[in-house]
């Protein structure tokens, strides 16, 4: 993988860490964390897929497969807290 695509899922892990952290009671929607990483959802997903694989990242669909919400993993919390340092 690239510097530029781990750049883009360190990007991903640092957005979600800021919402895990400045809004602990409401999940992270996909829509959200589109938004707030200013990705398109196709790309995002994508990128989703590979931090889930990786194990940073649990992800769950909602029944029509198009929204959804995403949680960084204990693996995901603890490398995005030091790429947050």
């Amino acid at each position: 993988m690239d510097d530029e695509a781990l750049a883009a899922l360190g990007g991903i892990l640092a957005v979600l860490w800021r919402g895990a952290t400045t809004r602990p009671d409401k999940p992270c929607s996909l829509a959200w964390l589109s938004k707030q990483s200013q990705r398109p959802m196709s790309t995002l997903r994508r990128q989703l897929s590979t931090l889930e694989q990786a194990g940073l990242v649990m992800v769950a669909r909602d029944e029509e497969g198009i929204g959804g919400t995403v949680a960084l993993s204990a693996a995901g919390r603890q490398l995005a807290a030091t790429l947050d340092a």
